[in-house]
């Protein structure tokens, strides 16, 4: 009796994982693809009307218009776009995507480490390419990542994937890209949860910690100037930051904790740096321009603040980023932020809505990103020589009612656009279908 059981437990598990199971990675491209007819959004403020796109081996061959090129296609395989749009792969900065798989099962949870100075964590390792998360971004055109660790001072170091891999080995485009640090805050809320008064208030340890800060940094020079005999592998990864090799990314929104850390950076000679988060940072868009910092913006469907922002703030802040002339990119952590990383798109285009067009838009989660995390010779555009990572939308991919992806291709590779999710859908649907 006991062993039947064994087996049936056996069967039924194998039978849920069979049935739950990740879409197979796409094999190479093997044949050259010509899309045509479609109108084309090249991720740099340009579109093409009546395009043509061909590509071969993974890369761009032809992004032109389709009146003005005659091609040969009888070799190749012609996707008919005609009515249809075509936009570069979307990209999600600052993400936990395949670090947590499900919250509440700490088994699944490989985003932090203990301690608050922790350069050296790779978030790479720890990546899961096989996560159902992940999967569920290709259906929404988000196909490639930033994966970032959480926690401490100094988080660790984020690496970015594209989302159609077998493995971390295989998912990896850039390996240990920056360094993600947590600025103090100058302000802090009481915990509420504790009774204690939930109103903003100044962080009187806040010098203190940016004195740390400034310590640990020393601390690093000081071992690069020494004959690193004895490896300490925290001030080994940190000194991609002097040397350029590396990004720093600072997590902060407050004016003052923005301004600080500017100064911070330039003292320190760090030639690479990147706000993230960024509420107040249009209060100093002037200073971040000044010195070509660019900015990962925060979630923008959030509420405002503080009580005297405008209702409409935080809709509106990559506009008003954008006209100070900073390079914008939208990120989307907080909570749920892996789950709602699918809806990058419809953040965009919410920014639409408060002043951008919508190829200005466009660039927020395209070009502007492969810019700020150092892929843009590859990836964020269509134009001849970069990465066939693209997909067709039966409509604007920027509004969640037509954003309907009829073909995805990362690297030239023609992906699935099946997922857990989309399984379920047909599944229920078939059933009360049968109903009927």
């Amino acid at each position: 009796m006991k062993t039947i059981n064994i087996k049936f437990l056996l069967i039924a598990v194998l039978g849920f994982t069979m049935s739950f199971a990740q879409q197979t990675p796409a094999p190479k491209q093997s044949q050259s693809i010509a899309i045509t007819g479609a109108t084309a959004h090249v991720g740099n403020g340009e579109v093409i009307e009546n395009s043509i796109i061909i590509f071969e081996n993974g890369t761009l061959k032809t992004v032109s218009d389709m009146t003005i090129v005659k091609v040969d296609l009888s070799n190749m395989k012609v996707i008919d776009a005609n009515g249809k749009h075509v936009y570069p792969g979307f990209i999600v900065p600052n993400s936990t995507l395949g670090l947590v798989e499900i919250d509440a099962v700490r088994a699944t949870d490989d985003e932090s480490e203990m301690g608050s100075w922790n350069p050296h964590i790779r978030s790479l390792i720890a990546y899961n390419a096989e996560s159902k998360v992940v999967e569920s971004m290709r259906p929404n055109g988000v196909l490639l990542g930033q994966i970032v660790p959480r926690s401490g001072r100094i988080s660790g170091t984020s690496s970015i994937v594209q989302f159609d891999a077998w493995n971390w080995e295989d998912a990896v485009i850039k390996k240990d890209d920056g360094i993600h640090m947590n600025w103090p805050n100058s302000f802090s809320r009481g915990r509420w949860w504790l009774g204690e008064d939930p109103a903003l208030k100044l962080n009187k340890e806040y010098d203190k910690q940016v004195t740390e800060i400034a310590d640990y940094f020393n601390a690093t020079k000081s071992y690069m100037a020494g004959d690193r005999s004895s490896k300490h592998l925290p001030y080994e990864a940190t000194s991609g930051l002097f040397n350029g090799s590396k990004t720093l990314f600072i997590h902060v929104d407050d004016e003052k904790s923005i301004t600080d850390a500017v100064n911070f950076v330039k003292e320190n000679n760090v030639t690479k740096t990147v706000i993230v988060g960024g509420y107040e940072a249009h209060k100093v868009a002037d200073l971040l321009k000044r010195n070509n910092i660019s900015v990962l913006l925060k979630r923008v469907h959030s509420r405002p603040e503080l009580v005297d922002d405008d209702y409409d703030l935080p809709f509106k802040l990559a506009k008003l980023l954008t006209d100070k002339g900073v390079t914008v990119a939208l990120e989307t952590s907080g909570q749920m932020e892996r789950m709602n990383s699918r809806n990058l798109p419809f953040y965009a285009g919410t920014t639409v809505a408060h002043g951008l067009t919508k190829e200005q838009a466009l660039q927020l989660i395209t070009s502007n990103t492969a810019k700020i995390l150092g892929i843009d010779d590859m990836y964020g555009t269509l134009e001849t020589g970069k990465s066939a990572t693209l997909f067709i939308s039966e409509g604007d991919a920027l509004d969640m009612r037509t954003n309907i992806l009829t073909h995805a291709f990362i690297d030239g590779r023609e992906l699935s656009l099946e997922t857990h999710q989309t399984e379920l859908w047909q599944r229920y649907s078939n059933k009360l279908g049968s109903e009927d």
